[in-house]
């Protein structure tokens, strides 16, 4: 499937896991996420949507909500019915799971692009493109029959373009304006250097941690001079509870190779000034003092 060529400014996500144990019993929960701030979610036992984030209803006005929370019943209900009709006109087995990734992102010029996407069991099966829907390049034969009975309910079509197409870019618009402060803050990230379990006989796991940094993009490097190493394995950015991030950045390195190499961290809190990290300097920073204070000690003790 072709993506959008939009460098989005700004996205609204919705996802979605339904999980179907056989053909009596089946959950969907989800969550909507402004960037990467998840401000919205809705479990499987209420139909109502959970506002997570100070300003979250600021994007439409109640009535609107209201219409909103209806369209998503009878979404969810439509959901079970039909899939459950597909599997048994499929003769697929139970139990397996389902993902809809949908949303739109706001584009320079004050344009948007719309998204919807279907997987089973992870793996993206269709995706809704423009008017219809469209099966995946490498989806099973299924999901074609499944794309042409789906394609013939123009009702449920038509909403679906006014969700993605009209109704999200709006959302995210007034969503934009009144979660400015807290989408905006610049968070600077502490940073510090540790050794992780030895990899292997002579050799070294080196440490980055970077930590407390909003927002969440941040570039982090283990560098010998102004040489990358292709070795440095990233993390994955982990949330603090307060909003703020943390990521932790590895290198494998022969012991005897460790000296000069360095931890970069680039983000946009720091207006273009990098925290360079070398390795062995902390060690040297604590080690030195407490040697000379401990010499110190021995001298005056000293008869």
């Amino acid at each position: 499937i072709l993506r959008n060529p939009c460098q989005k400014m700004w996205q609204v996500r919705c996802l979605q896991v339904s999980v179907f144990a056989n053909r009596s019993w089946a959950r969907t929960d989800g969550l909507a996420r402004l960037g990467e701030l998840q401000a919205y979610s809705w479990s499987d036992g209420s139909d109502a949507i959970r506002f997570l984030r100070p300003w979250a209803r600021s994007g439409f006005s109640e009535p609107q909500w209201e219409r909103l929370q209806q369209i998503l019943r009878v979404y969810r209900r439509s959901f079970t019915r039909d899939v459950r009709e597909f599997v048994k006109m499929l003769r697929l087995d139970y139990p397996f799971e389902m993902q809809v990734s949908a949303g739109c992102e706001l584009c320079p010029g004050n344009t948007s692009e719309s998204f919807f996407h279907t997987a089973f069991q992870g793996k993206e099966i269709m995706s809704f493109q423009g008017t219809h829907w469209v099966p995946a390049p490498d989806a099973p034969s299924w999901a074609g029959r499944a794309t042409k009975e789906l394609n013939q309910d123009q009702g449920t079509r038509k909403t679906l373009q006014w969700l993605l197409n009209d109704t999200c870019p709006q959302f995210v618009r007034g969503l934009l304006e009144a979660g400015k402060s807290e989408l905006e803050k610049q968070v600077k990230p502490e940073a510090w250097l540790s050794a992780g379990p030895p990899p292997g006989p002579g050799r070294l796991l080196l440490v980055c941690h970077v930590s407390g940094f909003h927002p969440k993009p941040v570039w982090v490097m283990w560098m010998r001079g102004e040489q990358e190493q292709r070795g440095t394995r990233r993390g994955d950015v982990l949330p603090h509870a307060d909003g703020t991030w943390y990521l932790r950045v590895t290198l494998d390195v022969a012991a005897r190779e460790a000296a000069g190499l360095s931890c970069r961290v680039r983000h946009s809190s720091l207006g273009g000034q990098d925290i360079v990290l070398h390795w062995g300097e902390k060690e040297l920073g604590l080690g030195f003092p407490m040697a000379c204070i401990f010499l110190l000690l021995i001298l005056l003790n000293h008869p």
